[in-house]
């Protein structure tokens, strides 16, 4: 619960005077929270099918709210508000991300210490203080977003209950022999000085130098002195053990089997072959250093190299390095590369641009080293995770196609161990003799090794009775990876000796919401664990969004100057107004952030409250349906029929910008504008009465998922009991087709001849209730004559059976002269000069248009068309009928 939420307001709901989002929004996300609206009540014998379970993400806390955050978080609420009312219950929780190293640097940052200053727990406790100011901060403001989240159904990554959970994963996928610890060549970020995993890289096109170094033959089997080798790292000479060349690379196999001896250092190395040599870059041949890349490391594997590490954790150069010990990599690397150059070395070098593997949240270089990490193994289930994949439904489905290349990429099993302070231990001892490793019990977990005693007094290998705790913590991904196990309350039942689950009915998930920036972090790495736990996949579905874009579709950023406080939105616009933008893109694309769509929200909630009020004046708030409808409102339900399954079918498949704009089209167009204008001249007519009634009631029911303030601000006032408990709108049931049946084409078209009438008599500025002695009308209006006849004073209607006379002519013939020019060139004016005078035929089979003794294609020109009626009277034109006023 936030400790900061909006101040109480005590106004009863009402439609008097206009509509006030600063007074309706803070009412109801306070009154909403205070009375549990949105509490889900777990029971262990729920059916699973009546519950609509979400696996929402854990924002990291560090963080402040972004717009990203509240389009997410918005499209999360717009699934969860349509299943609580189309289904029940619904778990919509909320998570908090303050286990990592975003948390260690921001409580660095905050209190201007240093981590290595503190004993773990120590320096975890100012971490926790340091986050809960700013989680409640957060929670305030997804609060006033208006979202219905349970706010009694919350977490965070580094609370007791979660590391529990957490260390239980551990130990559960070692007994499973899922992971393992190895001393081995591992991703290491320099700047965070920890291991990290594949899926915390991404490339970064930055600026560099090819160098061209020569390398003299220490052997004498060939007939050359030396060789070069093309290098963008020659800080990494001291740390070369081997040259290679490709077996296939004939210009260069004299070197295979000789000796080379490295530049500046002195020492030699052995020339091998081996087919991972790419012979198109550079000269062919290239020096093998522990470690540059991936390959290095494979080499090193393959053909059992020494090891040289002439890079420490903190990127700075060795004493393998020589003269050059205590310089950064970009320091030596200048250094060496002048060295090269003065000694007669370096033969070439010029600037080039190419892609650099950094770590993705501090952008540094990455390198490798040698250090014993914990990983999880994966590679060997590739398949099975791609299966998994693919029993999800993805919206939209496009994005498992990034899901399957990541796994089909995937090179390293996952790393999990960080050698960070902010995080879970991992609940391992190791004997200080043998290193054979001592797992926590689980009834002992949360545990930490270096404040903790082991669960053995000796060694179970070799006896020995002292015992070294791991430092490391997990990476915190392995824990975010297990949200939904979290909120399912899995936890290991001892009586039973088995894994269970407090609430067992939300396994699996029905849905996972997230960004397609995770899809490689959060989504692969929780069904990785989620399927070696359980067997299952952990949700049935998966939402990914988009990213919102600036107003010229590029990223927004800080550099860039161009991001968009949410905080500065929500003050100039209703919150109802932001969740009208949210919904205005396909789920999965990325968007630009737009005011005149909040604008467009803005004018909306103006219509829905003015149109509420005007139905409140035309009919009782309840009443009875009549014996017979009559046509013109039959129709209307019957639309209103189509328009909820059409929305229905939009919500289960969560395109929420179809449903927003099929929904606003409907309410606006045909309600608002049309029928309301009509209901103003019916309003003692019972059917009428009924059908608005019927009809207002289902459209605050079908905008509450998207405008949930105004809806319920509104349907209190109207149609609740003012002296009973609150009940909401948002736990009603979603609306279903009624079936009602009319002839919805014919109801159409009255709707646009009555349309047509209103306009013609707006334009010749003749009052609404201004008699018509003759319309004429051909098109289906069948059943709505006397619709048309009431509504719009109409004396005497007739509906032809042929159509009138009209003669269509062309109006004018527009020509695409960027495309005709280039290809006709000074003809242009001859063929201008035939379409002015008529000289021209337009050719409809063949879609050309002859001028000029020229043929022009149908894609360089356009024809409009002008109907003109000859007969007497005046006409007027819809799009499925032609009126004739006389």
């Amino acid at each position: 619960m936030s400790t900061d939420t909006p101040e109480h307001v005590d106004d009863e709901p009402s439609l008097e005077g206009g509509y006030d989002p600063d007074a309706v929004e803070s009412r109801w996300q306070q009154r909403w929270i205070d009375e549990d609206v949105y509490a889900y009540e777990g029971d262990e014998k729920r059916d699973p099918n009546t519950v609509y379970s979400i696996d929402t993400p854990p924002p990291t806390v560090s963080g402040s709210l972004h717009m990203g955050h509240l389009y997410g978080s918005t499209l999360q609420d717009f699934a969860a508000r349509f299943q609580r009312m189309h289904d029940g219950d619904v778990l919509f929780p909320f998570g908090y991300d303050d286990n990592g190293i975003a948390s260690e640097r921001l409580t660095e940052s905050e209190l201007d210490i240093r981590h290595q200053d503190y004993e773990r727990r120590e320096f975890q406790e100012l971490c926790r203080e340091v986050c809960q100011e700013y989680e409640d901060d957060f929670t305030r403001k997804m609060q006033n977003l208006g979202t219905s989240i349970d706010w009694n159904n919350t977490y965070k990554t580094i609370e007791p209950r979660v590391q529990r959970i957490s260390q239980l994963s551990f130990l559960d996928l070692h007994e499973k022999g899922r992971e393992y610890r190895k001393k081995a060549p591992a991703i290491w970020c320099p700047d965070c000085e920890t291991a990290i995993s594949q899926v915390e890289m991404e490339d970064d096109e930055r600026g560099s130098h090819f160098n061209d170094i020569a390398f003299e033959l220490a052997s004498d089997g060939t007939d050359r002195d030396e060789f070069v080798i093309s290098t963008t790292r020659p800080e990494l000479i001291p740390a070369c053990v081997s040259v290679f060349v490709h077996p296939d690379d004939e210009e260069n196999q004299d070197l295979v089997g000789e000796t080379a001896r490295i530049p500046i250092f002195g020492h030699e190395v052995s020339i091998i072959e081996d087919e991972r040599v790419d012979m198109e870059k550079g000269s062919g041949v290239v020096m093998c250093c522990t470690f540059g890349d991936q390959n290095d490391i494979e080499w090193y594997q393959a053909h059992d190299l020494p090891l040289r590490v002439a890079i420490d954790e903190s990127a700075t150069m060795t004493d393998l390095a020589g003269p050059y010990e205590g310089m950064s990599t970009e320091e030596a690397r200048e250094a060496i590369v002048e060295d090269l150059d003065d000694e007669g070395y370096l033969r070439d070098r010029w600037e080039i641009s190419h892609a650099v593997q950094v770590h993705e949240r501090c952008e540094t270089p990455v390198e490798y080293r040698v250090s014993k990490q914990w990983y999880v193994e994966i590679l060997d289930h590739k398949e099975e995770y791609l299966e998994a994949g693919r029993e999800m439904d993805w919206y939209p489905e496009k994005m498992f196609t990034r899901y399957e290349h990541w796994i089909e990429g995937l090179e390293w099993d996952w790393l999990i161990s960080r050698q960070r302070d902010s995080g879970i231990p991992f609940p391992v001892w190791y004997c200080g003799d043998c290193d054979h490793p001592i797992m926590a019990d689980r009834e002992d977990l949360p545990v930490d090794p270096l404040s903790d005693e082991p669960p053995v007094d000796h060694c179970p290998e070799c006896g020995h009775d002292e015992f070294e705790a791991e430092e490391d913590v997990f990476d915190t991904w392995a824990t975010s990876s297990l949200t939904p196990l979290i909120n399912a309350g899995w936890d290991w039942d001892a009586e039973s000796e088995a894994f269970t689950m407090d609430n067992p009915e939300l396994y699996p998930f029905d849905l996972r919401p997230q960004g397609h920036d995770i899809i490689s972090f959060w989504l692969f790495h929780t069904i990785v664990k989620c399927y070696e736990h359980t067997g299952e996949v952990p949700f049935d579905a998966t939402m990914i969004n988009g990213h919102v874009l600036d107003e010229n579709r590029e990223k927004m950023s800080k550099s860039r100057g161009n991001v968009v406080a949410p905080d500065e939105v929500l003050a100039d616009y209703p919150v109802d107004a932001v969740r009208f933008w949210a919904a205005s893109a396909a789920v999965g694309d990325d968007f630009p952030y737009q005011e005149k769509d909040l604008r467009a929200g803005e004018k909306l909630l103006r219509k829905l409250w003015n149109a509420s009020k005007l139905v409140d004046t035309l009919a009782p708030a309840d009443p009875d349906e009549p014996a017979d409808l009559e046509a013109i409102d039959r129709w209307l339900l019957a639309e209103l029929d189509d328009a909820v399954a059409d929305l229905t079918a939009h919500l289960e498949d969560y395109e929420f910008a179809k449903a927003r704009d099929r929904l606003r089209t409907f309410f606006w167009n045909t309600f608002c504008d049309d029928y309301l204008e009509i209901a103003k001249t019916r309003e003692d007519n019972p059917s009428t009465q009924y059908a608005l009634r019927t009809a207002h009631r289902t459209f605050l029911e079908l905008w509450a998922p998207f405008l949930p303030h105004a809806t319920e601000e509104i349907w209190q006032a109207v149609y609740a009991d003012p002296d009973g408990d609150l009940e909401s709108i948002h736990t009603r049931d979603w609306p279903a087709p009624q079936g009602y049946d009319a002839d919805l084409e014919a109801g159409e078209t009255a709707m646009e001849v009555i349309s047509a009438l209103r306009r013609y008599k707006s334009e010749n500025q003749l009052p609404l209730n201004a008699d018509l002695e003759s319309v004429a009308v051909y098109g289906p209006i069948e059943g709505f004559e006397d619709a048309i006849q009431h509504v719009m004073h109409v004396r005497e209607l007739d509906v032809l059976e042929e159509p009138p006379e009209i003669t269509t002519e062309v109006a004018e013939i527009d020509l695409d002269y960027s495309t005709l020019g280039p290809k006709f060139g000074s003809k242009v004016g001859e063929i201008d000069a035939g379409i002015e005078s008529g000289e021209y035929e337009i050719d409809d089979d063949a879609g050309v248009l002859r001028v000029a003794g020229e043929e022009l294609e149908e894609e360089l020109f356009e024809v409009e068309l002008e109907r003109t009626y000859s007969g007497e009277g005046e006409m007027v034109e819809t799009e499925s009928a032609v009126v004739i006023l006389e």
